[in-house]
């Protein structure tokens, strides 16, 4: 429990939209104890860059991305449930991507890597699923990205979860979340070191990617927050002596202080396949339209939740959702949670999240 364990796919994996891959391998993390055929089991999904390490355990007790969350007496309760957190597909985090050798040449896939989607990451999960002997699920739950990965899993395997939780996500990416990572993505390819995806793995292009995180940092929280947490406040930036054009405001220095933490841990070829993947998902594509999509679902119970202040799957996105599922759920419920943190607020305000995610568990 709580150490990374690996699924291995064996033979072709079928991706979404065309082409394969041999024999994949998806990571994931578990905690509490399985009962039955899957009647307790909580599936996961993650954002884009968090691995399965979604909480401490005995074996690896590092804080996982969602620490307060998962756990004995937490809502999602180990000594009630057994709990799934899936590395998607695409990742670098023990899932095989772009990063990872393809066997039949022997050579890292790079830019050879199929075409990603958001399917292929909800067949991962459902490849994981299958390996654990699962024949039903209590919750298949997925935030920010996940969240469609989630919707994905359940529209494609509508057998399987009996409830499904959506946390800051969405039906489909919006023109402006769109551009923001069209954006990044190009900050990341524009470097001279991404070299068409042929930088060595110990010499990334990490000038585009500290850009990149730049510019997502400022889609994951608020205007309202940052006036409120930093002001005109300023500090001194150590490493930019000599600029005169980076200031001494303090937000400049959290802006560079979050590129540095993620530059490095995340290789550029995975985030760009899995950021394309978030902008391709649109749950209309399954069956011509929304409302075709959202009847594709056999789910007992659902639960949206948004944040007055994302802009990232802004509340009229969960509102979007929020009609879909009440269409075809009877016990349907959306929650608007008015934090200031924007995006980011389902992983930093866990005193507003916890008792709204407690209470559909516990339903």
């Amino acid at each position: 429990m709580g150490a990374t364990k690996k699924v291995k796919v064996d033979g072709q994996f079928s991706m979404h939209r065309g082409g394969f891959l041999e024999s994949p391998t998806i990571a994931y993390e578990t905690w509490g104890e399985l009962r039955g055929k899957g009647e307790n089991a909580i599936l996961l999904f993650t954002g884009l860059s968090p691995s399965a390490h979604a909480a401490s355990s005995p074996a690896n007790q590092a804080t996982g991305w969602w620490e307060d969350m998962i756990g004995s007496g937490l809502p999602l309760d180990s000594d009630r449930f057994f709990i799934i957190c899936i590395n998607s597909l695409g990742s670098c985090f023990g899932s095989t991507g772009p990063a990872s050798v393809n066997p039949a040449t022997g050579e890292t896939y790079r830019l050879e890597f199929p075409v990603l989607t958001l399917e292929d990451v909800a067949d991962g999960g459902y490849a994981v699923v299958k390996a654990l002997g699962l024949e039903r699920i209590h919750t298949t739950i997925g935030c920010s990205m996940g969240g469609m990965s989630a919707l994905a899993f359940c529209v494609r395997h509508p057998e399987l979860s009996a409830s499904f939780l959506s946390v800051s996500s969405a039906t489909r990416a919006l023109p402006f979340s769109i551009a923001v990572r069209s954006l990044q993505r190009e900050m990341i390819r524009q470097d001279p070191k991404w070299d068409r995806g042929r930088y060595e793995p110990d010499d990334p292009p990490i000038s585009g990617q500290r850009l990149a995180r730049k510019l997502g940092m400022i889609t994951y929280r608020s205007a309202e927050e940052w006036e409120e947490r930093f002001g005109r406040e300023r500090m001194l930036s150590e490493g930019h002596e000599g600029d005169q054009f980076f200031g001494d405001f303090a937000i400049e220095s959290y802006l560079e202080s979050q590129a540095q933490k993620f530059t490095g841990q995340f290789d550029p070829n995975c985030y760009l396949y899995l950021s394309r993947a978030s902008d391709l998902f649109d749950l209309a594509e399954h069956g011509g339209s929304l409302a075709a999509g959202f009847s594709k679902l056999r789910l007992n119970r659902a639960m949206v939740i948004g944040v007055r202040t994302d802009i990232l799957f802004p509340l009229h996105q969960q509102e979007e959702m929020a009609n879909g599922l009440s269409a075809v759920v009877d016990d349907f419920e959306f929650v608007r949670l008015d934090c200031n943190r924007g995006h980011d607020s389902f992983l930093v305000d866990m005193d507003a999240f916890r008792p709204v995610i407690g209470r559909f568990l516990e339903d």
